[in-house]
């Protein structure tokens, strides 16, 4: 697959821009900086920037507790969620979302989620508006492979089908449900076999490298706004982290987290094909790695100094009256 330098240079520079901001959070949350429980998306940025570059703004997703990532991929101000993650008044849900419940409805985030395939149904709801109003608009569900034993996911898909929506299920499988290998909890060994028995096709990705998502994303989402109805994406890659910040992961192999950060990075993976091929130069890629590394630095200078919210914003953004003054 060839595709344009714009979108190479793009590409590279989201999935660096969570690389740092996920592990700059790591760094922040472990001296004390920022409060709360935070789960990492270290190792998947392939998934999220494969799928966002086929989006455009008015698509929307629907993402996860493990949401940073797919936020950043579709578009959202790096400071602003920094700030959050800081609880500031100035973070993009005013200090009031945090990491797990990041949201930015005009970049088409629809939100993170802290329920387990609590996702999928509203990604189904988003794309039957967008039938209904037949605005050439998709809708992205992001979920782990927790999700996939949960009613509610399974739900999703069938009403999906039935309503023929233009939804695109992302699974992305990091072999851990929390704690618990997905060995363990799936009774089945075809993940792909068992989705597409709800009758949508299923494309399958390589999750360390981001032109196998790119490429199996195109198909499902062009599929998807096309008219055809639902598709699906399975995306397979470890993260690098535990389920949450501070988790000890004593269910981990000895060598398994070495082993994915050695030979299962989507970052590494992507220089070294651009190191075979020619088209772009180790030192772009440098020059990018030092643009993101200056902008995580100031998200987190500002972040330290933007105000918190105040006791009488506690209501505000929370309630709506519907009654004119």
């Amino acid at each position: 697959m060839k595709l344009h330098r714009d979108i190479l240079l793009r590409a590279y520079r989201q999935m660096k821009t969570i690389r740092e901001f996920e592990e700059r959070a790591y760094a922040e949350i472990m001296n004390g900086q920022i409060p709360g429980f935070t789960h990492l998306y270290t190792g998947q940025e392939a998934n999220a920037v494969g799928v966002c570059e086929h989006l455009e703004t008015a698509d929307t997703i629907i993402s996860t507790h493990r949401g940073h990532g797919h936020c950043i991929a579709k578009g959202a101000d790096v400071v602003g969620m920094m700030k959050e993650l800081y609880g500031s008044s100035e973070g993009l849900c005013k200090g009031k979302g945090g990491s797990m419940h990041v949201a930015d409805l005009e970049k088409g985030i629809l939100g993170a989620n802290g329920i387990v395939a609590g996702g999928p149904p509203i990604a189904v709801g988003a794309a039957l508006a967008a039938k209904i109003r037949k605005d050439g608009r998709v809708s992205v569900s992001f979920a782990g492979d927790g999700s996939v034993n949960q009613g509610t996911c399974f739900e999703a898909m069938n009403m999906a089908v039935v309503l023929k929506v233009p939804v695109v299920f992302v699974i992305e499988n990091n072999y851990y449900s929390e704690h618990t290998s997905i060995g363990y909890a799936v009774g089945c060994d075809n993940l792909k076999a068992r989705t597409e028995g709800f009758g949508f096709p299923v494309f399958v990705a390589d999750g360390a490298d981001f032109f196998s998502v790119y490429e199996a994303a195109g198909k499902a989402i062009a599929h998807a706004r096309a008219g055809n109805g639902p598709a699906g994406i399975f995306a397979e890659t470890g993260r690098f982290h535990g389920h949450f910040v501070g988790d000890p992961q004593h269910y981990r192999a000895k060598g398994e987290l070495e082993d994915l950060r050695e030979n299962s990075c989507c970052l590494k993976n992507f220089r070294a094909r651009m190191a075979e091929s020619g088209e772009l130069g180790a030192a772009e890629l440098d020059a990018i790695d030092a643009e993101v590394l200056a902008l995580v630095e100031r998200a987190v200078t500002e972040a330290k100094a933007a105000p918190r919210p105040t006791p009488a914003q506690v209501t505000q953004d929370v309630y709506i009256n519907y009654i004119s003054a």
